[in-house]
Parts: structure tokens; C-alpha cells; sequence
């Protein structure tokens, strides 16, 4: 019997060993994993630079405290702000954590510019930001905030697509609007550029500040170092974490200076944010991406895959419903309940990952071989001819 709570349902299968796209279970079996940590493993299993990076670094200093300068964390800081909007860079340890830090930073910017009662934020009904008390009530889903009342004040919610609700939502007291450039738990769901391009104008219009969540869909997964990028607007607050550490558990809130004046010493720490040893990670990672070409080769796959599943959900309209995604951040929506197509999928060795409205969550490492792809279109293939018979 396991000590381990029973917070979730999880599957009767462990691994022993991965490499690159691959899972070996304990029992021998080889597996396709196009789920890499729920788009964690951004650089796959056991990548030996990033093996390199942590053994080196593990020789050196593991941890040590925010009250001295990490010089490794110098380094990342200044490298995310050379490749985007962000004057500031604060880190954390998980992408939960990052949406928390980003709701006070923004709350404390009007705070400090004498505006306290501008502290509430915005967001889409049944998105999702993390698990914390506040990032559960900034979803605005039933499910998840049940049984953990009172309700956190401090978050108003529109519905998705209704640009309608989110206008009249925006009241004298919010702040800032926060929402996930690409919708990854609640269904793969691509907010569009010109959408992007709205809510940037209807801040700046409002004085109210921009936060885009990228802890799913940034660090390459999007095809773009972020998705935000396709819109060419640039936000004011932007939590990161999952793909930023390979695999290492990192987050981090990328900030404007502007809103970055209100955070002063003591308003916000991390005992385990920024130590030495996921500082490089996140550099190994970064000296990998930022490689030429390296997001060319992503959006290339990425066309490729979704071409290709496009093609069965052609042949198996009355199974797929509808192909979604950006990049290497893909969903396939079912008509049905998706649990038995994962299972199906996965006798077959392939892992996948479910998310909302059906859909089955796709998420290859970001430099899967496009034979690996080829390998589970043809896995899909044959599940989706076994359901049809």
C-alpha cells in the first residue's frame, strides 16, 4: 500500500529510465513520451548537456541564500532580458509560484503610485493558473476551488472569446487583466494575435497592466521563445517556468521596470528561488534554444505535425472534432470523453496527457526527430481505425 495521498489518479505504470523522446517502464517496455512531464522536458529525458551543466554545477555550490549575489542567476536574468520586453527578472520555483509573484507585483505597483484600491485582477472563467489558494480563485472554476473556502477575494472573471463581458468586467479597482497566451489545461485553447492585440489596447486605454501567463506555452513550445511573440505587443508582467529548467524544477515573473519599482526589499522571497543549481539548468537550457535555427526547426515541425493530424481527423471526423494548438503545444479534441483514446494510446506506447473539452494533450520534446513524430501519427492512426471497428 502506498504512504503517498491519494491526490492523484495515477496510472499503473513507472519508468525506470528515459532518453530523449523515450520512457522505459519498469517492466521493459519502451514508450513514446509526448508527454514530457506535462511540457517539462522541453530538451527530453536524460539530455546530456544539461547533464553536464548540473554535474558540473553540483561540484561547485548547490544552494545558497537570496541574501548573497548567485552569480549563475545574474547570468539567466540577464539573458531573458536581453531576448525579451523585461527590464526585471524575479525567480521562482514552480510555474504556481510565478502567477502568484505576478498578481503581487501587480498589486503592489498601484500600491506604491498611491493607487491601493486598483489591486484586482481579471481574468478568463475556468483558465488556469496554478494551485495555490489565490491562483485556484484567479481560475474561476468550480471544480477546482471546491471545498477550499472562503472564496479569495480579488479576482473578477469574463468568459472566453466574449470581448463584450471583459469590457464591462474591468471596473475602477482592477489592475491588471492575467490571462494564458495559449490556454493549455482548459483545452489547448490559442488566445488569437489579434486578440492579444486588443487586450494590450484596451490596458493601455484602461492604465491597467498586461499579464500574460507563458508558463505552459513559453520557452520555444509555442514555436516563438514566447507565444505572446506572434502578436508583436509586448505585455508588462509574464510568470515562466515548466520548459525553462529542462526538467529541473524552475519558475520565474518577467516584469517591465516600471512595474518592477513597486517591488522593494522585502516584498517578496524565495528560500529555494534562484539557487545555483536551477540557475543552470536554465542556462543549459537557454544555450540549446537560443542555438540558430533551433525555433525555425520547432515551427517546421510543428506544420508538419499538425498537417499530418489534421489529415486523420479528415479521415475520423466522427472520432476528432477539431485540431488544435501552436508549435509543440497541440491538442487533439474528441466528441467523447478522451480517457479511453489516452488509454487505447498508450497500450499502443504512446503517452499522452488529457486537458479540457476532450482533448488530448500532445507535447513532444522540442527537439523530437520527426521520425518519433511520424511514429505516433502512425500509433494515432491505428487507434482511431481500432475505434471506428
Amino acid at each position: 500500500m502506498s504512504s503517498l495521498l491519494k491526490n492523484y489518479n495515477r496510472r499503473k505504470i513507472a519508468f525506470k529510465k528515459g532518453k530523449g523522446s523515450f520512457l522505459y517502464s519498469t517492466s521493459g517496455k519502451k514508450y513514446l513520451d509526448f508527454v514530457q512531464g506535462i511540457a517539462v522536458n522541453s530538451l527530453g529525458h536524460a539530455n546530456p548537456y544539461l547533464i553536464k551543466a548540473l554535474n558540473k554545477q553540483s561540484k561547485k555550490v548547490w544552494h545558497v541564500s537570496n541574501a548573497f549575489i548567485i552569480p549563475e542567476g545574474e547570468r539567466l536574468a540577464k539573458r531573458l532580458t536581453q531576448k525579451t520586453f523585461a527590464d526585471y527578472v524575479m525567480f521562482q520555483n514552480s510555474g504556481t509560484e510565478a502567477t502568484e509573484a505576478a498578481i503581487k507585483v501587480a498589486k503592489r505597483y498601484f500600491y506604491s503610485i498611491g493607487k491601493p484600491k486598483k489591486n484586482r485582477i481579471l481574468c478568463i472563467k475556468n483558465s488556469f493558473h496554478g494551485r495555490t489558494i489565490a491562483a485556484i480563485f484567479a481560475s474561476g472554476s468550480k471544480k477546482m476551488t471546491e471545498g477550499f473556502g472562503p472564496k479569495v477575494g480579488g479576482f473578477d472573471h469574463f468568459e472566453f472569446g466574449n470581448h463584450q463581458s471583459l469590457k464591462k468586467a474591468i471596473t475602477s479597482k482592477t489592475a491588471a487583466i492575467m490571462c494564458e497566451s495559449v490556454m493549455g489545461e482548459s483545452g489547448i485553447k490559442v488566445i488569437p494575435d489579434w486578440c492579444l492585440r486588443e487586450l494590450r489596447k484596451i490596458c493601455n486605454k484602461k492604465k491597467i497592466l498586461l499579464i500574460l501567463d507563458e508558463v505552459q506555452c513559453g520557452i520555444g513550445r509555442s514555436g516563438n521563445f514566447f507565444a505572446y511573440e506572434y502578436s508583436n505587443i509586448k505585455p508588462d508582467i509574464v510568470p515562466i517556468a515548466k520548459g525553462i529548467g529542462g526538467g529541473f524544477p524552475l519558475g520565474a515573473v518577467l516584469m517591465t521596470k516600471k512595474v518592477a519599482s513597486g517591488m522593494t526589499v522585502g516584498s517578496h522571497g524565495s528560500t529555494f528561488g534562484g539557487n545555483p543549481l536551477a540557475m543552470s539548468a536554465g542556462n543549459a537550457v537557454l544555450d540549446q534554444i537560443f542555438k540558430k535555427g533551433f525555433m525555425k526547426s520547432i515551427q517546421k515541425k510543428s506544420r508538419y505535425f499538425i498537417s499530418e493530424l489534421k489529415k486523420i481527423q479528415k479521415q475520423y471526423f466522427s472520432i476528432i472534432k477539431e485540431v488544435r494548438g501552436v508549435g509543440l503545444l497541440i491538442g487533439l479534441q474528441l466528441y467523447e470523453d478522451q480517457t479511453k483514446f489516452i488509454k487505447k494510446l498508450q497500450e499502443n506506447k504512446l503517452l499522452t496527457i488529457r486537458a479540457g473539452e476532450n482533448v488530448i494533450r500532445i507535447l513532444p520534446p522540442l527537439n523530437v526527430k520527426k521520425a518519433e513524430i511520424d511514429l505516433s501519427i502512425k500509433i494515432i492512426k491505428k487507434v482511431c481505425k481500432e475505434y471506428k471497428n
